[in-house]
C-alpha cells in the first residue's frame, strides 16, 4: 500500500512540474502528508521512504517547515507535526459543520426503518449520544443527545469496542458480521442494532444505531434493521471524510 502511495506521490509531483506548480511546495506537502496518524515521530529515513525523496532533500525541507512550526525535531533526528499543523487543522474543523453531515443521514435511516436513529462518539470507556433522530413511536424515556453511557453496555458501545480491537469471542463475531444487536442489555425496555462508523484510514469515529422498544424490536426485526444501519454507518463515514475522532469528541464533555 505504501508503495502505491509513493508511486502516486511521484506521479503527482511529475504532473505538478508539468503544470507549472512550485515543486518545493509540493514536496513540503508530501512530507506533511507522510504522517498518517499511526505514529507521532518519524525518522528521517522513513520520511524519505514514504515521500520518495532523498534524505538531504527531506532534511532541508523539514528544517524549513520547522521554522514555521509545521514540524518539530527530536534530539535523535526524528520529526513530528508541529503546532502550526494543528492550528491549520483546527481552522478546517471550525468551518466543518458536523451537524449538517450527520443529521440528514440519521433522518434518512429513521424514515427508512420507522425507528429512532442515533450517532455515538467514544472517549475512554464512555460513549455519548452526539445526535439523535426520534422515530414515530420512540420510548418516552430514551437516550438524549449529550447523554453519557458506559462503552461496554448496549449495541453501540459493543460495536465501537469491536472496531477498536477488543478481544473476545463476542467481539470477534461482531467484527465478522459488521454489526451487533442487543435487547434489554443496558435498558430493560430498549433494543438496538448498531454498526461502527469509520473515517479516513479506518479511524473509528463512533457508531450509528437503530433503536426502539424491546417489545417491538424482536431478534428477527433487529436482523432486518441491520443492513440499513450498516449502510448508514458507511455513508456517514464518507460524509465525515478526513475529520479526526478528536474533532467529534470536542463537541461533548464526559
Amino acid at each position: 500500500m505504501r508503495a502505491l502511495l509513493q508511486t502516486a506521490r511521484a506521479s503527482d509531483a511529475a504532473r505538478g512540474a508539468r503544470s507549472g506548480q512550485v515543486q518545493a511546495v509540493g514536496r513540503a506537502i508530501a512530507i506533511l502528508s507522510a504522517f498518517d496518524g499511526r505514529e507521532v515521530f518519524l525518522p528521517l529515513a522513513e520520511l524519505a521512504r514514504r515521500t520518495g525523496m532523498h534524505k538531504p532533500t527531506v532534511l532541508r525541507l523539514a528544517r524549513t517547515l520547522a521554522v514555521s512550526r509545521f514540524l518539530v525535531p527530536r534530539e535523535d533526528g526524528a520529526w513530528r507535526l508541529g503546532p502550526a499543523a494543528g492550528w491549520l487543522g483546527s481552522r478546517y474543523q471550525a468551518q466543518f459543520d458536523v451537524d449538517s453531515a450527520i443529521e440528514p443521514i440519521l433522518k434518512q435511516l429513521c424514515a427508512e426503518t420507522g425507528e429512532s436513529a442515533a450517532f455515538y462518539v467514544h472517549e475512554g470507556n464512555l460513549r455519548s449520544c452526539l445526535m439523535r433522530c426520534d422515530g414515530p413511536a420512540a420510548l418516552p424515556d430514551h437516550v438524549r443527545s449529550g447523554e453519557v453511557l458506559p462503552l461496554d453496555r448496549g449495541a453501540p458501545g459493543r460495536v465501537i469496542l469491536a472496531a477498536l480491537g477488543e478481544p473476545g469471542d463476542l467481539y470477534e463475531r461482531i467484527r465478522r458480521q459488521g454489526f451487533h444487536y442487543a435487547r434489554r442489555e443496558r435498558d430493560s425496555e430498549a433494543a438496538a442494532v448498531a454498526a461502527a462508523v469509520r473515517g479516513a484510514q479506518g479511524m473509528v469515529l463512533g457508531a450509528i444505531s437503530t433503536a426502539g422498544p424491546a417489545a417491538r424490536l424482536t431478534v428477527a426485526r433487529l436482523r432486518r434493521l441491520a443492513p440499513p444501519t450498516v449502510a448508514a454507518a458507511r455513508q456517514l463515514g464518507i460524509a465525515l471524510g478526513g475529520m479526526p475522532a478528536t474533532a467529534l469528541r470536542a463537541t461533548w464533555h464526559p
